[in-house]
Order: C-alpha cells, then sequence, then structure tokens
C-alpha cells in the first residue's frame, strides 16, 4: 500500500480534548484500555482457531508491556489477530465502531470473553501521549503490516510498515505532563491494580531481585497476572485452603475471613465472584472500597454501591459480570434495572448462605456471631427482604452467652416477662461491666437479660420493638426492678413523709450530688425493698435511646445535646437510709419545720389573692403583693436548701451512698472518685 493521509471521522473537531479531560475519569485509565484491548485481540485469535477459522500457529499468547525511557515511549504488544489497513481505516479512524462489539455479534453463542464493548477505549492513549504509532500484522493470509500515526489532532497517516509477526504494537510517545508513566514502579503499579486477572499472560520486563545493593533484572519475565482467579472457577474445585489464599491475594496482611461466599449464576444475567466476611474490628467502620468490580477479568472500579446492596459494604472480595451497564470509560457504573436484579440477587444468596451454614452448624455459627453480628443487624435494619430472610437466622445473646434465634428467645421468656398490658418485655444492657448490679436484680427475680452492646444496637431494638408483635426492649437499669416489668397487681408502696420532710430529704440528696457536665439528676423517693440499693440511678428509656441514636446518626442533633438525665431514686427502705433520715428529723427537721410552715402560710396567702382577683386578672397592686409573696416562698426554699447542704455536709454517709450509686453507673470520676476512696478508708 502507499502512504494514505486524511482525517479521522469524528463528530467534532474537539474530540481530543474532550477524550482528554472529560471521557475518562482518570488519566491511568488509559494502559487498562490498552492492555484490555490487546486481551481482547488475543482471545479473539483463539477463538478464531477454536472456530477453525485460523489454521496456523497460535504461538506464545501474552501481552506485553515496555519502556524505553530515552526514546520516552511505552509500548503495548500483542500476539492477537492483528489489523489490516481497512481495518485501521474502520474501527481506528471510525470513532466509537466498535471491533469487538461486531466480533460479539458475530460470535456471540461463543465469544463470552471478548471485554471490549466501546470502540473508545484505544483514544485514551491521547491523555497521556502527544503521539500514538499503531504498528500491525493481521493473522489474514496474505496481509501486509501497516503503520498509523497521529500527533493527537484529527489528521493521520497511515503507512506500508515492517513486521515479522501477527499482532499488534501500540506506541506511546509519552507527553511531558506525564512522564510518571515512563517510570517502572508507575506502570508496575498499574498494571497490578488494572491487569491482575486478565485471563491473558501480562508480561512488564524481568523479574527483579536484590543483588550487590541494588534491584537487578533476572531472566524470567514478569507475569503481573493470574490468569485463572478463584472466582473463575467451580466450587467444587475449590478447598477451604484455596479460598483462603485468594482472600490474602486480594487483601495482604488481614487476618483469614470467616468464611465466604461463592458467587455463580447464567440466568438472567452472568454473574460470579466470591464474597468474603472479614472480621470486623470493636469499632463500626463500614469502610468502602472493599468490594472489587471487574468485567471479564478486567478491573472496573471498587466503588460498587448500586450494584452491591448498603449493608453488604462490611463485605470484601470479587463481583465480575458482563451485564453491568458501564459508562465508556467503565469506570462509573449507571443504574438501571439490570443492576437492580443483580443487587437483589446478591442479597438472596447472602441470607441463603448464612441460613445454611446456620443449620449446618450451629454451634460454629454462634462462635462467629460477634464478629458477623454486625453486618447482619446492618441487612435487616436496611434492607427489609434481607430482614425477613435473616431472622430465621439471627441470633440474640443473653448475660449467660446463650444464644436464641427470634423465635427461641420469644418462647424462653414470654412467660415470666409479660407485662400487665400482654406486651413480652425484652430486658437488655448495653454494658454487662457497668449495669452489672441491674442485671443481678434482674437475673434474681428470674428474668433473662440480653447483651445489646453493639453499635447498631440502639437502633436494632427499636426494630426488634416495631417487627416482633406485642414486645417492648427495656434496659435493665431503665427504672427499678419491680417496675421494669409492671404486673397488673404491682402497687406503689408509699413513702410517708410529711411535706417538710419531703423537701428537706430532697435537698439533702439533691445539695450532696456532685455536678457532672451535661447531667441532671431528678431525686425522688421510693421505698423499694430494704436489700436493694439505698440509692438507685435510672435513664428514662426514650430519651437515652434517642440520644444514643443521635450518637450514630444524622438529623437527631437535638437530642444530642440534650444532658443526660437521670432519675436518683432514693430507697426509703434501706437501712443507711433509715439511719439518714431519722438523723435528720433530729437534727435538722426542727430548723426545716418552720420554714416550711412559713411557706405554707405565704403559699395560702397567694392563693387567697390570686382567688380574689376577677377572672384572675390582678390589679398592679396585687401583682406587687403577688410577686413579694412569690420571693418570701423562694427565700424559704433557699434557706431549706442551705440548711440541708449544711447539715449533709457533716454527714459523710449521704455522700458515700450517692457516690456508690454514681460509682455503680461509671459517672463518679476525677475529684469526686478521690474523695469517695478518702471517705471510704474512713468510714472503715
Amino acid at each position: 500500500m502507499s502512504q494514505q493521509k486524511g482525517q479521522i471521522g469524528v463528530t467534532t473537531e474537539n474530540i481530543f480534548p474532550v477524550i482528554k479531560k472529560f471521557l475518562y475519569s482518570d488519566h491511568e485509565i488509559f494502559l487498562r484500555e490498552l492492555v484490555s484491548n490487546a486481551v481482547d485481540a488475543t482471545q479473539k485469535i483463539r477463538a478464531l482457531s477454536s472456530f477453525g477459522e485460523f489454521k496456523g500457529s497460535l504461538g506464545e499468547l501474552r501481552v506485553s508491556v515496555s519502556l524505553d525511557p530515552e526514546k520516552g515511549t511505552l509500548t503495548v504488544s500483542d500476539h492477537g489477530i492483528g489489523m489490516t489497513a481497512e481495518d485501521i481505516d474502520k474501527y481506528i479512524n471510525q470513532i466509537a465502531f466498535s471491533g469487538a462489539e461486531e466480533f460479539l455479534n458475530k460470535y456471540k453463542d461463543t465469544a463470552a470473553t471478548i471485554i471490549g464493548h466501546f470502540g473508545l477505549g484505544f483514544y485514551s492513549a491521547f491523555m497521556v501521549a502527544k503521539k500514538v504509532e499503531i504498528v500491525s500484522l493481521s493473522y489474514k493470509e496474505g496481509a501486509e503490516a501497516v503503520r498509523w500515526t497521529c500527533d493527537g489532532s484529527p489528521e493521520y497517516t497511515m503507512e506500508p510498515a515492517e513486521r515479522a509477526e501477527r499482532g499488534t504494537d501500540i506506541i506511546l510517545y509519552i507527553d511531558d505532563e506525564s512522564r510518571k508513566f515512563l517510570e517502572r514502579g508507575e506502570i508496575e503499579s498499574l498494571l497490578k491494580k488494572y491487569c491482575r486477572f486478565l485471563p491473558v499472560p501480562v508480561v512488564f520486563g524481568k523479574e527483579q531481585e536484590w543483588k550487590d545493593g541494588k534491584m537487578t533484572d533476572t531472566d524470567r519475565d514478569n507475569v503481573v497476572n493470574n490468569t485463572e482467579p478463584e472466582w473463575t472457577k467451580k466450587p467444587s474445585e475449590l478447598t477451604d485452603a484455596d479460598y483462603i489464599r485468594f482472600y490474602h491475594e486480594l487483601y495482604p496482611g488481614q487476618d483469614d475471613p470467616l468464611f465466604w461466599i461463592h458467587l455463580n449464576v447464567d440466568y438472567p444475567f452472568t454473574l460470579t465472584g466470591i464474597l468474603y466476611f472479614p472480621k470486623i474490628k470493636n469499632n463500626f467502620d463500614v469502610t468502602r472500597n472493599r468490594i472489587q468490580l471487574y468485567s471479564n477479568q478486567v478491573y472496573v472500579t471498587d466503588s460498587v454501591e448500586g450494584v452491591v446492596p448498603e449493608f453488604m459494604m462490611l463485605l470484601q472480595g470479587v463481583i465480575d459480570s458482563p451485564d453491568i451497564p458501564l459508562n465508556v470509560s467503565r469506570s462509573y457504573l449507571q443504574a438501571d434495572s439490570a443492576v437492580k436484579k443483580i443487587s437483589g440477587y446478591i442479597t438472596k444468596k447472602v441470607a441463603s448462605r448464612l441460613e445454611e451454614l446456620f443449620k449446618a452448624d450451629r454451634a460454629d455459627f454462634e462462635k462467629k456471631w460477634d464478629d458477623i453480628k454486625i453486618f447482619i443487624e446492618y441487612g435487616m435494619l436496611t434492607d427489609e427482604k434481607f430482614y425477613d430472610a435473616a431472622k430465621k437466622f439471627a441470633l440474640l445473646k443473653d448475660t449467660d452467652e446463650h444464644y436464641y434465634t427470634f423465635e427461641e428467645y420469644r418462647q424462653l421468656v414470654e412467660g415470666a416477662q409479660t407485662d400487665k398490658d400482654g406486651n413480652v418485655v425484652y430486658l437488655y444492657t448495653t454494658d454487662p461491666t457497668a449495669q452489672y448490679s441491674y442485671i443481678k436484680a434482674a437475673t434474681g427475680r428470674g428474668y433473662d437479660v440480653l447483651v445489646m452492646d453493639g453499635q447498631l444496637d440502639s437502633h436494632f431494638v427499636g426494630l426488634i420493638e416495631s417487627k416482633v408483635e406485642k414486645t417492648r426492649c427495656v434496659r435493665v437499669d431503665s427504672d427499678v426492678v419491680d417496675r421494669l416489668i409492671p404486673k397488673a397487681d404491682d402497687k406503689k408502696a408509699a413513702v410517708d413523709f410529711t411535706p417538710a420532710q419531703r423537701d428537706m430529704m430532697t435537698a439533702v440528696f439533691r445539695r450532696s450530688t456532685p455536678t457532672i457536665d451535661k447531667t441532671e439528676f431528678i431525686v425522688s423517693f421510693e421505698a423499694v425493698t430494704p436489700d436493694a440499693n439505698p440509692v438507685i440511678l435510672t435513664q428514662n428509656e426514650y430519651m437515652r435511646r434517642m440520644k444514643e441514636m443521635a450518637a450514630v446518626q444524622g438529623g437527631m442533633a437535638f437530642y444530642g445535646e440534650l444532658p443526660d438525665s437521670y432519675n436518683m431514686i432514693v430507697n426509703t427502705e434501706a437501712p443507711a437510709v433509715k439511719r439518714i433520715d431519722d438523723e435528720a428529723k433530729a437534727e435538722l427537721l426542727p430548723a426545716i419545720e418552720p420554714l416550711q410552715a412559713e411557706i405554707d402560710r405565704l403559699n395560702a396567702e397567694l392563693k387567697t389573692l390570686r382567688d380574689s382577683a376577677p377572672d384572675g386578672k390582678l390589679s398592679d397592686e396585687q401583682k406587687g403583693q403577688s410577686t413579694q409573696l412569690e420571693e418570701r416562698i423562694a427565700a424559704a426554699r433557699n434557706d431549706i436548701d442551705k440548711k440541708s447542704a449544711e447539715w449533709a455536709s457533716g454527714k459523710p454517709l449521704v455522700k458515700q451512698v450517692i457516690d456508690l450509686a454514681l460509682l455503680a453507673n461509671g459517672l463518679l470520676r476525677g475529684e469526686a472518685l478521690s474523695q469517695f476512696v478518702s471517705r471510704s478508708v474512713k468510714l472503715l
């Protein structure tokens, strides 16, 4: 052929700037595209040979990548089908006509491994190159080698070339802005990222070893890829050791996975892959980019939102599907019905595999439960279909470390833990150590207590209440044990206090409680039992749960800013409290009663004043009198507070019973804790 010049058939003269800046998300993608095209060409000659359409010797089928820093070139070479001048004119000069697409249409029943779909991959070379050459010789009998050259403008030249073997060289003259792509380390890193599982060997130079104080080439080819990764094989061909070895190939340095799921479906879409359940550390960390997406072994992305349900972002592994729609650069997923079907299949498959493991070896499943619990709870909270499947194998663990399914636990506790309204009450603890005394009180009554100490459990207890009919979840420290599960015959024991005694004792305990940042205490008196703690701290179940959810969920900042509110229940039946009460009545009450009588008299005057006003509207003179009365009442109450505080300051036992309650709830710290220890020594 003679030299040919022309213009590339494009719809706009600005196609190269578009390719360079906007078509591909990352410039590094060019290497994936060129190597993938070379693999396509290699797969095509193999396919043609198997069809009998190519009868020559296949030779060594591999793709080579080489650098020449002095010439400033990067070359991708293959021993595939090659191209004639007509092929180049058709597939290169006419942008967006995909050779792979045409080949697939012709051999659609047998050529499933051809990966090129878009026809634009070759042009990604111009993102990093100032000039690109193609030197190619077709497999067709009598074909002549051809050289195509383009400097990034629509003009190209095509002329005869010298080439002895079938195949194609793509030679990139790297531009000054992209010199990093002439570095061995950079190219090796990209090949390992994008080409590590391609189905044709990819060779990049020679293997190196440390010799004479430097890295030196050996005579062994540096093959960068594993051409038969485990997900391309049948599960029956693999052992547990194979799966674990492949996991460490994907994620070096990590602990062995707990177990795995091998995906393999060919209808109504094609999908293969292996998903691993890693050991998740104590902190809840949904780390993205754990799952890698491939298309016929070509790396596409590790941003798999849409293909993998949100809760499965905790998993690791590989998904490979040629049916997931990709944009022209294969870098971003497009939302469509195929993706949704694949996502639904993965959810169903994972749930099925977990149920299978549960039924096959429940003891082993229970051992792994604490590691996989966060994954299963996350799925049940966010995916209705997964919840429906998972409720068969999701487990609840109690403080005795026994495990129950939802149905088993219901049967276990409904006899003893049904309240007066017919609700089965699930008692739970979020910290078995800190809440030990509350747990002991509950189990002493014959109740069972669940351990709900995961970071999702504040949400999960709400899910249980919404999904399991006639069920309430109550934290074990949310009330005194007698009222955790109210029965029809429960009667609150009355506390025999006069108004003066109640005000006095309230002031004694309130003024003796240390100030804790963003924490408030509401003092009340109840006749619990003599053997119960003298002071018991409880938290309102609803408000505490809202604050816990605010800590892990956006949009609930209001609850997060509220102070922690504790009910400080003073047990008037406890011997220590009786002693405090007796001493206060003898020593403090005589000073308090006149003040209380004054408060009662002033309140009566205030009531009479307000009742005398027509329609409740006070005159200016009456408003002044009302204000004076309110100020005198406040002053009297302040006197009660002061006298009670002064009296309590000389009674170490008051501080001691309060500090014991604070200590039991992890609220006694710093100076207050030091004072408690010193006081304890003195009381001993």
